[in-house]
């Protein structure tokens, strides 16, 4: 004891002034008892046998002195201001009332205080301790209660029945600590004490005990300044949450997907109280909830897009890449952590559409390019609904339907637009394009034709892009097309007709003419195949542009193939001018001519395409048949016996044969031409009228196009001057041409006897006309055979005065 008093520490059995001693409770906040409520028990003894009892150490003294009895270092307890101390700490220690911010505040004071007086105390008291602890020697073995109460030597009676603890009340967390739960992610926690935070401020200010009107009302707003803080930092890491779950699984998925399901059953937790709170004070956290997410979505989406290369078309894959890569995670990792009622996959795409309408809305009020604005309409159209919607089951969204990403009037606009720098660019294009290749016309080197390969390339990138966009789209850009092109066509027509105007090309270059003029020929497929599909995929309305078209690309073929018919029956013209001769009739040299020069010149007209090629042939067949049968016709040779007759009409029949031969190696397809000259043969060699009446009847019927004066001139030839007969025969060709009077001519290339002309027939007059009018001496007897036809009067002219 000595030692322990030259310590300063005072004897066990006796209390100190001051000091109370503990109970066995593990809690340090717990009240006290006096010094008469102290339950004395022996414990055991020192080494030197002296018993001492249970007190508290001189640390734990040293720590709750202060704050159990409003001691502070230099005052004695229930000197002045203790009571507050108490009032205070009654406030932060007793259980169940929550401590409010600003009592924690005061509580950091006071630690800070105390510090710096409790650091000597401590030091000095654990240095004491320690030699204590030498003196005590080991910690004795204390008694259990069994030993205490059984004598030696007896059986320990059963223990009693556990009776079981009624269930601890939970204290409530004051905001500070709602606070640290919310930094520390546990987010359900935190809103679960937020909303008993809540509950308990409209207790008080609604139904709470009465107390001072200024104590309470400071109260009332104190606490709801703290819901109101508190639910700021709830949200600011709610919506952080949801930015960085957006980002990307990262290292620590699992705990990602866990903070996602603290997230979502905030959402119902508050869901459920905005129900209680009612619609004037709801805080709608679910709504705010999906504006988050359209802000990270927009967040999202802005930062793909600028650093992407390659102009906006760059911009918008990128932007479908991110909407891929974040949509994946949204319905592999985010959606399934959320609640099921809360329809998270909806949410997260009606934000990430809501950020893409907005990101393209900005860009089409843009003055865009022409490819842009292509581009853009194509992923608007095309592939956002088939690789980002096609993936989405739409019919399992909650509120049905998302709306359109661009408004039908912007789209419209961007329609008109590409329709409007369409048809500046292609006209200025295909005029450039015209003017390029009309230089070299001209010129003496063979350089072959990209006239009708431009145009269409030109035209077609248009017309291609524009359906895979929309179909209504790919309509009007096709007859903005057909529209261009046949302006292109007609200024094209009428710069070929001035090329075969000018007679210098055609004397300077005859080679080069003619091979230029099959390049300009072959132009004409290819575009009048363009045209005919343009007017397919057009509105009805494209039928005009489209006869246009056709019918520029008519006049042009028509006038190419004229000219190379003229050049080569040109060079035929001395062969044709054989026939019909009397040595016609013993030599084949003529026609030989004519076959020969017709199958040389028709290697040259092979580099011609099919359709225009196959025209030209027809034509050729056609011509050559007419000049064949004109001096026929004009009377160049007349039969005057039946021996004659039959001979030209032998010789008519070998020579069809032989043309026959030859326009077929040419693959005429005009076969309609191969039955007149047989025809004009059995007419020439028939002996009896009914049957040559047959033969012409036939004739007509198949050459509608043929006239009397054809059939008076031929019956010349054969030498048929009955005149009965000759009225029978050419009654039938009258018959059969008032029947027909009211039918439309032939076409242009089914005509053959009206490029024929023949000379007026003569008219026979009569003996017995002049024998009473007319002096025989003055008309000699080959005078009396034939006289021109008495021209009647012009009715319309009136009589002359005199």
């Amino acid at each position: 004891m000595p030692i322990l008093k030259s310590l300063g520490v005072a004897d066990p059995k006796v209390p100190r002034a001051g000091t109370l001693p503990l109970r066995s409770s593990r809690n340090p906040f717990e009240e006290v008892p006096g010094p008469e409520e102290d339950e004395v028990g022996e414990l055991g003894s020192l080494p030197n046998g002296t018993s001492c009892r249970r007190r508290a150490t001189l640390e734990k003294l040293a720590g709750l002195a202060p704050f159990r009895l409003g001691w502070t270092p230099g005052r004695r307890a229930g000197s002045p201001g203790d009571g507050q101390s108490r009032s205070f700490l009654g406030r932060v220690l007793t259980p169940g009332i929550r401590r409010s911010s600003a009592d924690f505040g005061l509580l950091a004071r006071l630690q800070g205080t105390r510090a710096q007086g409790d650091e000597e105390v401590a030091g000095e008291a654990a240095r004491r301790l320690a030699f204590l602890r030498l003196g005590r020697g080991p910690k004795p073995r204390r008694a259990s209660l069994a030993e205490r109460v059984v004598p030696a030597g007896e059986a320990a009676p059963e223990p009693p029945p556990k009776v079981p603890e009624p269930p601890k009340m939970k204290e409530p967390l004051s905001v500070l600590e709602i606070l640290s739960l919310i930094q520390q992610r546990e987010l359900a926690r935190a809103d679960e004490h937020i909303l008993e935070l809540e509950a308990e401020e409209l207790a008080s200010s609604g139904g709470g005990a009465p107390g001072p009107p200024g104590a309470e009302g400071a109260a009332g707003g104190r606490r709801a300044r703290d819901v109101a803080l508190l639910y700021e930092a709830l949200q600011r890491e709610l919506w952080a949450l949801v930015r960085e779950t957006l980002a990307g699984p990262g290292p620590g998925a699992g705990a990602g997907a866990g903070a996602v399901a603290q997230l979502g059953q905030v959402l119902v937790q508050e869901e459920a109280a905005d129900g209680r709170r009612g619609p004037g004070a709801a805080r709608k956290l679910r709504a705010r909830w999906a504006e988050a997410v359209a802000r990270a979505a927009r967040e999202r989406l802005e930062a793909a897009a600028p650093g992407a290369p390659g102009g906006l078309a760059g911009q918008l894959e990128a932007l479908r890449a991110r909407l891929l890569e974040d949509m994946g995670v949204v319905r592999g990792r985010l959606a399934p952590a959320y609640p099921a009622g809360l329809g998270a996959f909806g949410v997260y795409l009606r934000g990430y559409h809501g950020a893409l309408a907005d990101w393209l809305g900005a860009a089409a009020r843009r003055r865009l390019p022409l490819a842009d604005r292509y581009a853009l309409l194509h992923w608007h159209n095309q592939v956002y609904p088939r690789e980002i919607l096609g993936l989405v089951d739409l019919v399992a969204l909650e509120n049905g339907e998302l709306g359109p990403l661009l408004s039908p009037g912007t789209l419209r606009g961007l329609e008109d637009e590409c329709v409007t720098d369409v048809k500046a660019q292609t006209r200025a294009a295909l005029l450039r394009v015209l003017q390029e290749n009309e230089e070299h016309w001209g010129s003496t080197e063979e350089q072959p034709s990209s006239l009708a390969q431009d145009v269409c390339e030109l035209l077609e990138e248009h017309t291609e892009r524009a359906p895979r966009i929309s179909q209504e789209f790919g309509e009007r850009m096709a007859h903005c097309c057909l529209g261009g092109l046949a302006e292109f066509l007609q200024s094209f027509q009428q710069r070929v007709e001035r090329f075969h105007e000018n007679p210098g090309v055609r004397e300077l270059l005859p080679d080069r003419y003619i091979s230029r003029t099959i390049s300009l020929v072959n132009c004409g497929p290819p575009l009048r195949a363009l045209a005919e599909r343009l007017a397919r995929v057009g509105p009805p309305e494209s039928e005009p542009a489209r006869e246009a078209a056709a019918s520029a690309l008519d006049r042009m073929t028509r006038l190419c193939h004229r000219v190379l018919a003229d050049l080569l029956f040109q060079e035929l013209q001395p062969h044709f001018n054989k026939l019909m001769r009397r040595k016609w009739l013993n030599s084949p040299e003529a026609l030989d001519g004519i076959v020969g020069t017709l199958g040389a010149q028709a290697l040259a007209l092979r580099r011609m395409q099919d359709e225009p090629y196959q025209a030209l042939v027809a034509e050729l067949h056609r011509r050559a048949l007419v000049e064949y049968v004109r001096p026929l016709l004009r009377g160049r040779l007349r039969c005057r016996s039946a021996r004659t007759r039959s001979r030209v009409a032998g010789r008519l029949r070998e020579d069809a044969a032989q043309l026959q031969r030859l326009f077929r190696r040419l693959e005429s397809q005009a076969s309609w031409l191969d039955a007149v000259v047989p025809h004009l043969a059995e007419i020439l060699q028939l002996e009896d009228t009914p049957s040559i009446q047959v033969e012409v009847g036939v004739l007509v019927r198949d050459y509608p196009d043929i006239r009397r004066k054809h059939v008076a001139a031929l019956l010349d030839i054969r030498g048929l001057h009955n005149t009965a007969a000759r009225q029978e025969i050419l009654a039938v060709a009258r018959d059969l041409e008032l029947s027909e009077a009211g039918a439309l001519s032939p076409p242009r290339d089914r005509a053959f006897f009206s490029d024929i002309s023949v000379p007026r027939p003569p008219f026979c007059l009569g003996l017995p006309l002049f024998l009473g009018r007319l002096p025989l001496s003055r008309l000699t007897r080959p005078g009396l055979a034939c006289l021109p036809r008495l021209r009647p009067p012009f009715p319309s002219r009136p009589p002359t005065q005199r």
